[in-house]
């Protein structure tokens, strides 16, 4: 998954790969990774687009298919409910604060700009809903 995030990974697929059962290779993978396959996955299509935008001046368009997502929207969508900005702002504040990133080495910033997806984005969304019909103000999305 980590080589080839860009690809589809199903647990059916995974599970094959494996040559374990998927129920099997879904509980393991979750016990392994604190996290269910899905989210990984996207934990790590999220990086590479965040390293993409940051280190590259492709298309967000291109950033977007290039890391595995169909639909511009639903990259966009995802990725500001990830990480709390669009893929737009986060290139433009990285471009800002790149030779701050200089004397740091690579493997401390990749870990600090690992997404946190330790509850579903779609859950994130439901309460973020929840909280602007209660009258609260928007919460920010980490």
């Amino acid at each position: 998954m980590d080589g080839a995030s860009h690809e589809a990974w199903p647990v059916p697929r995974l599970a094959r790969v494996s040559g374990v059962s998927q129920a099997h290779f879904a509980r393991s993978f979750k016990e392994a990774f604190g996290v269910p396959p899905h989210r990984y996955l996207l934990t790590r299509r999220i990086e590479r687009a965040a390293a993409l935008l940051r280190d590259t001046d492709l298309p967000i368009t291109e950033i977007a298919f290039e890391t595995g997502w169909n639909s511009l929207g639903t990259f966009g969508r995802t990725f500001r409910d990830v990480t709390g900005e669009s893929p737009g702002e986060l290139r433009a504040r990285e471009k800002a604060a790149s030779h701050q990133r200089e004397r740091v080495p690579g493997c401390f910033l990749s870990a600090a700009h690992r997404p946190d997806l330790t509850i579903a984005v779609s859950e994130k969304r439901r309460q973020a809903a929840s909280d602007r019909r209660d009258g609260s103000q928007e919460t920010e999305v980490p």
